[in-house]
């Protein structure tokens, strides 16, 4: 039976804040799934910045893609999001906390995800109590498959459908935003893994469960109950083992798909090395 965060005095009850930190279409969602199954966990139903009541910038920002997906190819809408004055951060976890639901009213330990926060560390770090940070990348075809599966879902089978910024196909745009992305988060490696944070990959979780569940638990102790290897929905698909879905999404790419986006992750072969991934070569044929 669940509890829920209305009526209750979660600024009493909460001792840590747990972000979950990565780029869209990298396993968070599952991550998220696996850490609400703890008897220590507070929980939203949504990804933080979809929340009611969370305080964000307008989307009235110059440059705002038409799609919600693709933030993190327009400076423009980066530089909003990392501006302080556009978020009420008191407001935004009083509506946090109003929402949100435990398996257990004693639970300590506050879990949000959302891939924007990718670029938001610093402030979540100063405005939460105890926030601490788990720091997930994937590998960057797949995810890129992943947004440009999800957008023409939505949108149509279009090749730019008004994302582009001059990139010229809708693969090339989700490389790029994948690759800013990565960027950033190589750089929040630097600053917040150790005792606030912990980084893994979405092929370890799924390889060595067991290892990451430990890892997480050594920096948030309260998650003595947490199990990564179980079977969960997500997304409103069947529930399904935890298991690395790369070669699935990766075959589902054209050669002429892999080479747009080649185009952008060619010069940041280094960048993809960082986290232990390569470039494909485009199949020909």
């Amino acid at each position: 039976m669940l509890v829920f965060g209305a009526g209750r005095d979660l600024a009493r009850t909460v001792r840590t804040h747990l972000f979950c930190v990565s780029p869209n279409h990298s396993g968070s969602t599952f991550l998220r799934r696996a850490l609400a199954t703890s008897g220590a966990t507070w929980n939203l139903r949504r990804e933080g910045q979809l929340a009611a009541g969370f305080v964000e910038p307008s989307r009235a920002v110059p440059g705002y893609p038409r799609s919600h997906k693709f933030w993190a190819l327009h400076p423009g809408v980066l530089q909003a999001m990392a501006d302080p004055a556009h978020y009420d951060w008191p407001r935004t976890r009083k509506a946090w906390y109003f929402q949100a639901y435990a398996r257990r009213p004693c639970a300590s330990v506050f879990v949000v995800r959302s891939p924007r926060f990718v670029y938001q560390l610093p402030m979540l770090a100063q405005h939460f109590e105890n926030a601490k940070f788990l720091l997930m990348v994937r590998n960057p075809y797949a995810a890129a498959e992943g947004f440009c599966r999800a957008f023409r879902r939505e949108y149509g089978d279009e090749e730019t459908a008004g994302v582009g910024d001059g990139l010229g196909s809708l693969e090339a745009c989700a490389a790029m935003h994948v690759a800013n992305c990565l960027a950033q988060q190589r750089a929040n490696q630097d600053e917040f893994i150790g005792h606030r944070g912990v980084f893994f990959t979405y092929e370890a979780m799924c390889a060595e469960p067991e290892r990451v569940a430990a890892d997480i638990q050594r920096l948030v102790p309260p998650l003595a109950d947490l199990q990564l290897r179980q079977r969960l929905a997500v997304k409103g698909r069947a529930p399904k083992m935890l298991g690395d879905m790369n070669s699935r999404q990766i075959a589902r790419l054209s050669g002429k798909q892999i080479a747009a986006m080649n185009a952008v992750f060619r010069p940041r072969r280094g960048l993809l090395a960082h986290f232990g991934y390569e470039l494909m070569t485009a199949p020909t044929s």
